[in-house]
């Protein structure tokens, strides 16, 4: 135990600023990770640095100092109070220099990158340029990044989409309709999955499996001749599109079909309590990676235990999805 507090008593008086930064799309959690980096860092005797409007931040050289007062307050907020906007320049060799030259020049020392798939993809980068410790923080409502059970925001957006679904299932039940409702995942069908399971959905189309729409209606009709009145079909976005489906599903079947299109309203608002103790774990995690002289490592959870990864692994292998839950609608249904 002395070894290890010696050890970390070094890197606190090494290091002296570090930089949080959120990138890509936000999600409910997020600024509980902020405040969960700035206070951990505190307590360890660091200088924090907000970078502002994500890796555009880094570029344009866009910064605040972050106190303890300055993340009062913010933990049940959606969004990020750092803001994120997309940046293609951070993609180029020019973007990555300017971003690791402006990184020094302030005297960042490591670097809490909070974000998605798309944002380690960019630490990695910016870590070969610079040379600067990056330690990545999993926040995305889409789930996929590879490293992790769960990300923060995940839980958050699949329980905004399973209450509107709730209320949804209300009115398809006094109308006799069968719903389409389109939640987020472009790529991948973490949320429809979870959400399809979550609120009893009788169909789940998710990118990953292949489905025959003849069959897709088929069991809806054989649903109604066995005495269910509403039918509902949760679609992640990537899984095709969601007015041809709905259009096909109702010219095949006769029946009423409407669609209902999530959207945004999965990335906003308040986060769930589960969001928010995950954002807590990670972010004091980060700091603490970085006090003991790691270098390039993503903070994730398998199982209960709060782990880590190598940060190229998040990005460059695919996340799993777990088929049984698929499968699981289906028996339930």
């Amino acid at each position: 135990m002395f070894g290890i507090a010696l050890i970390l008593a070094q890197m606190v008086y090494k290091m002296k600023r570090i930089g949080v930064i959120t990138a890509g799309g936000d999600a409910p959690g997020m600024n509980a990770a902020i405040r969960a980096v700035v206070r951990s860092a505190i307590y360890h005797g660091l200088e924090v640095i907000g970078i502002e409007r994500g890796y555009a931040g880094l570029i344009e050289g866009r910064y605040r100092i972050l106190d303890r007062r300055s993340v009062g307050g913010i933990i049940n907020l959606g969004g990020t109070i750092l803001r994120s906007v997309r940046c293609e320049e951070i993609k180029t060799d020019e973007g990555i220099q300017r971003a690791a030259e402006f990184m020094k020049s302030i005297g960042i020392e490591g670097l809490v990158a909070i974000g998605g798939d798309g944002t380690f993809r960019g630490a990695s980068r910016l870590y070969r340029a610079s040379g600067i410790p990056i330690i990545g923080v999993p926040a995305t409502i889409d789930n996929d990044v590879a490293g992790t059970d769960e990300t923060i925001g995940f839980d958050t957006a699949v329980n905004i989409a399973v209450s509107a679904i709730d209320k949804i299932r209300d009115t398809a039940t006094s109308h006799e309709r069968t719903f389409v409702i389109e939640v987020m995942g472009r790529k991948r069908g973490f949320i429809a999955l979870e959400v399809g399971l979550a609120g009893g959905a009788e169909v789940v189309l998710i990118p990953e499996v292949k489905v025959d729409l003849d069959e897709v209606c088929k069991v809806i009709v054989e649903d109604r001749r066995a005495g269910k009145i509403s039918s509902i079909v949760v679609m992640a976005e990537g899984a095709g599109d969601s007015r041809y489906v709905a259009n096909y599903i109702a010219q095949k079947t006769g029946q009423e079909v409407r669609l209902t299109v999530l959207g945004h309203i999965q990335r906003g608002g308040s986060p769930t309590a589960k969001s928010r103790i995950l954002a807590s774990h990670f972010g004091y995690r980060a700091v603490e990676l970085l006090l003991t002289g790691e270098r390039k490592r993503m903070v994730g959870i398998q199982g209960d235990e709060i782990t880590s990864v190598d940060l190229d692994y998040s990005w460059m292998v695919e996340k799993e999805l777990d088929l049984n839950k698929y499968r699981l609608v289906g028996i339930l249904k």
